[in-house]
């Protein structure tokens, strides 16, 4: 009969009134009875967890007087152990994973979803301002950055797409760098190319100095100087076609685009590793770079010149009185620093008035295949935009250099000045070669005649 109570009681709980028993008038004052439940709480598993891990259950309250602080320390600083108040903190879970790989020996990086290195160093390096200040500079595709190893260019950070990839460059040069595998997709998106390779690469900027240059025994004495050329393309075009031509080096002054530009790079398919480069220098740090005196000789981009000195030649009058007759050098003898300025027709009507106070140098005009490089030479090439500095004119009169003119057909303006470039600079070499080989066998002779002695 008890039993039987207790079970009644338990279906029908009371809040603490009292409860009349049917064995008598024996009042019961019975507690609220309330069901437990005995199930086991909710296993919650995490992703960062491995297969088959579950967090364990917190343990059950204990009883005493204090269960109550217990509780309390737990709500203000919640266990690891808890799974509810694990969610709910802001977790310190690690999101990001890199995993480590090798390849021949070389360590390598994964790239995490979202990794934004790539992103973040090819729009960086792609600025002039942090090639300059930081001394960084991108290379793209397997040609140019196998050149950078060959001479000896420092590699900082290399991602590429796929391992085939990374086997095709010499893997032992690339000890030190940071090598980060990532998806091509990636590449494509930030890469400059239409038919991206998968590799990119961001090396130290190079020093021409420290470089070593493979070509150096079959150059020539000749120099090329590239005065405010402002087009990626034209210079690249230069510079490719001075490294063919055996030139001993390349001199930028200020004003001309910058050499280490990723179109100067494509253009130039690989002469800055063939030569050595220098850039952003004064005409007056032209000549420390000659190892030996030379003669300057600059490249005249226009005919009307040509033909009215001649004239002027024939009739005994000077016709030219102004450098801006001539079409070939600058009307202002001290140019302003306009790099990224395009050329105003509207100051030609202040030409004249510059140009009353000015001295024209004294410059002789030679056809480009007639002999002008019998001695160690350089040759001013001019942009297409504003043609050659008066710096540059006086440094050919200085220098007792010439005006080296390529005659065209009537009708055509002028030629580019890249393809002017490599027309001169071809013809320089060939006398030049010619030149020491005449020296050459004059000396075996006269050896020979003295020893016959």
């Amino acid at each position: 009969m008890a039993a039987l109570m207790r079970g009644v009681m338990r279906l029908f709980p009371t809040e603490r009134n009292a409860f009349l028993s049917t064995s008598g008038d024996i009042i019961v004052e019975s507690r609220r009875f309330v069901r437990g439940l005995r199930r086991k709480p909710v296993r919650v598993l995490f992703p960062e967890d491995d297969a088959g891990k579950a967090v364990k259950p917190p343990p059950h309250p204990q009883s005493g007087p204090h269960a109550a602080e217990q509780t309390v320390a737990r709500r203000g600083h919640p266990d690891r152990s808890d799974p509810v108040n694990t969610r709910t903190e802001p977790a310190k879970q690690p999101h990001v994973t890199v995993s480590k790989d090798h390849i021949d020996g070389l360590r390598y990086e994964r790239a995490f979803p979202g990794d934004k290195r790539l992103s973040r160093l090819v729009s960086v390096a792609r600025s002039r301002t942090f090639r300059e200040h930081q001394g960084k500079i991108l290379l793209e595709g397997k040609r140019l950055i196998c050149d950078a190893l060959e001479v000896g260019a420092r590699p900082h950070t290399v991602f590429f797409s796929a391992l085939d990839r990374l086997r095709e460059l010499p893997l032992d040069k690339l000890r030190g760098a940071a090598i980060v595998k990532v998806k091509f997709e990636d590449i494509k998106i930030w890469s400059d190319v239409v038919a991206p390779q998968g590799v990119i690469a961001i090396f130290a900027r190079p020093d021409p100095s420290r470089l070593n240059f493979s070509q150096r025994g079959q150059s020539v004495p000749m120099s090329l100087i590239c005065d405010n050329v402002r087009d990626p393309g034209n210079l690249g075009t230069m510079l490719r076609c001075a490294a063919a031509a055996g030139c001993r080096d390349v001199l930028l002054t200020k004003g001309c685009v910058d050499a280490w530009e990723p179109k100067v790079l494509r253009a130039a398919m690989g002469a800055h590793f063939r030569l050595p480069v220098h850039s952003n220098l004064d005409w007056e740090e032209i000549g420390n770079h000659f190892p030996q005196p030379v003669t300057v000789h600059v490249a005249d981009n226009s005919h009307h010149g040509h033909h009215l000195r001649r004239d002027a030649e024939d009739d005994g009058t000077h016709k030219l009185s102004k450098p801006g007759d001539y079409g070939w050098v600058s009307s202002s003898a001290t140019r302003k620093k306009t790099e990224h300025a395009e050329y105003d027709s509207d100051s030609d009507s202040d030409s004249d008035s510059e140009d009353e106070g000015l001295s024209l140098p004294r410059v002789e005009t030679k056809l480009y295949h007639e002999n002008w490089a019998q001695s160690p030479s350089a040759l001013v090439i001019g942009g297409e935009t504003h043609g050659l500095s008066m710096q540059a004119v006086q440094l050919a009169e200085k220098t007792h250099g010439h005006r080296l003119f390529i005659p065209v057909v009537p009708g055509v303006d002028s030629l580019n000045s890249a393809m002017a470039a490599s027309i001169i600079l071809f013809e320089g070499r060939r006398q030049l070669v010619k030149l020491q080989q005449t020296t050459g066998k004059k000396r075996p002779a006269k050896a020979d005649r003295s020893g016959s002695n």
